[in-house]
């Protein structure tokens, strides 16, 4: 008797989209090969800020600037990563760690700080930022160990109510101790590194006063202190990258997924959750810590209000739209939510009032004709007609309000910028990526965690060997 082999229908067969293909050609890719196609791209990514292509440059900023701010988001990113996205730890306040890491650099290198160790102190002033960046790790990592103790038996709400406090609480303590913060009115004069000082450049290349060269050939002088803060980011966010990538794949790694899937099965098969848990929180404060300090030393001015909950909450935006759990994910993730606001700050949502009313016209009959549509035609719709009807009612109404706002702004003289309305698109964004992909952009994908190299590459090897049995 014959049997037949019946194949699947071709709704099931598994379908793999260009970043799957990307995924799965770099993972079959050599160590050295990975590092020989991962070096140039570096590179490139380097020089971005000192030939900024015209569709991403940010005409009302400094484009070095908007880049060294992406640096620090994106290394904020990471840390919130190893917590949210590896551990399944929702951190609501991890914009308290880097305000540690930001004040522990301002109180011991400010002028305006009792604790200022610079002038008559054991720090110089050459040397000052580079020897309080490890302290801020250490104090950062501490205070992630004295909040995780007690807290990390905590689970789900709870423990996002616990971290949302922390929060606050450290920006309430630095807004009240004024004796020792200065208050609200901040630390000055934050110490930065004092590094290449010339005649041109008496404070260094990392000081406020290099404006850099745009006419230079020389690479060096070419770049303002903007575009050094973004270089040395970028090799703070390879370092931690590599050293994040290193525990994934270690038995912390896979402890840490194993908890982000079941916490109570994984503490059934003998994994020591608290014990993880709290590595994973000391980690994530560390790396928070260290872009805060690079935040202080950049701006060189702190204060309780650039540590609010907003910011702690466009953090996790970060890691949330990029991909929890994907290390590169969440950098694309801070990527889009420093580099947006700033992009978009020259760009109005009309040009002038006649131009507004003829788009709101607009937006309000499409709103209509999308509306009349849901209720005749609704019934007969699958899934994704419904979904994109819903989302082109969200987005008219939306927009239909801000061209509003916009035409009575122009009767006042002003307009509307879209980079003032960061928070709006931001929250529209996790919306849409909650009900459409709440994997996020760039999602992480199950792999084997221990030699998954070794079983990858011989899993892909062609079986050369002859057939053996009835197949022979």
């Amino acid at each position: 008797m014959t049997e037949t082999t019946t194949l699947p229908p071709a709704s099931d067969v598994p379908r793999h989209g260009l970043g799957d293909s990307i995924r799965h050609w770099w993972d079959g890719l050599s160590r050295p090969a990975q590092w020989g196609f991962g070096v140039p791209i570096v590179f490139l990514l380097a020089l971005l800020p000192l030939y900024p292509p015209p569709l991403l440059d940010t005409p009302s900023y400094n484009f070095g600037l908007v880049m060294a701010q992406v640096a620090m988001y994106a290394l904020v990113a990471i840390g919130l990563n190893v917590v949210v996205g590896q551990a399944g730890l929702l951190d609501l306040g991890y914009v308290g760690f880097y305000a540690v890491g930001a004040y522990t650099v301002g109180l011991l290198t400010s002028p305006s700080s009792p604790w200022n160790q610079v002038d008559d102190g054991w720090l110089d002033l050459r040397w000052a930022w580079l020897a309080c960046l490890p302290i801020a790790v250490a104090v950062t990592a501490v205070s992630g160990l004295i909040l995780g103790s007690p807290t990390l038996r905590l689970r789900g709400d709870y423990l996002a109510i616990v971290t949302l406090g922390f929060g606050e609480i450290v920006r309430l303590l630095a807004d009240n101790l004024t004796d020792v913060t200065n208050g609200s009115l901040g630390l000055t004069e934050v110490a930065y590194p004092r590094v290449g000082e010339s005649e041109s450049r008496p404070d260094g290349v990392f000081s406020g006063g290099n404006i850099g060269d745009a006419d230079s050939a020389n690479i060096l002088d070419r770049a303002s202190y903007g575009t050094y803060w973004y270089w040395f980011g970028l090799a703070l966010v390879i370092i931690v990258l590599l050293m994040v990538g290193n525990m994934e794949r270690s038995r912390v790694g896979r402890a840490w997924v194993a908890i982000r899937e079941d916490e109570d099965a994984a503490e059934i098969m003998g994994v020591p959750t608290f014990k993880f848990k709290l590595w994973a929180f000391v980690m994530g404060a560390a790396v928070g810590g260290v872009s805060g300090a690079m935040y202080a030393g950049q701006v060189q001015f702190i204060n309780p209000s650039g540590f609010n909950i907003v910011n702690s909450v466009l953090f996790l935006c970060a890691v949330v739209i990029g991909g929890q759990g994907n290390k590169l994910g969440v950098v694309v993730g801070a990527f889009l939510i420093a580099y947006l606001p700033a992009r978009l700050q020259s760009v109005n949502l009309v040009s002038d009032e006649s131009t507004g009313y003829v788009w709101l016209a607009i937006c309000v009959a499409v709103f209509l004709a999308l509306l009349v549509a849901w209720r005749l035609w609704a019934d007969r719709w699958g899934a994704w007609p419904r979904r994109g009807v819903v989302t082109g009612l969200v987005v008219t109404a939306v927009l239909a309000l801000l061209l509003l706002g916009s035409v009575l702004l122009f009767r006042m003289g002003g307009a509307q910028s879209l980079g003032d309305l960061k928070y709006l698109y931001f929250g529209i964004a996790l919306v849409v990526v909650m009900i459409l992909r709440p994997q996020g952009l760039f999602p992480a994908r199950q792999k084997l965690l221990a030699y998954g190299r070794h079983v990858y590459l011989a899993v892909r090897k062609p079986d050369t060997q002859e057939s053996i049995g009835a197949g022979r």
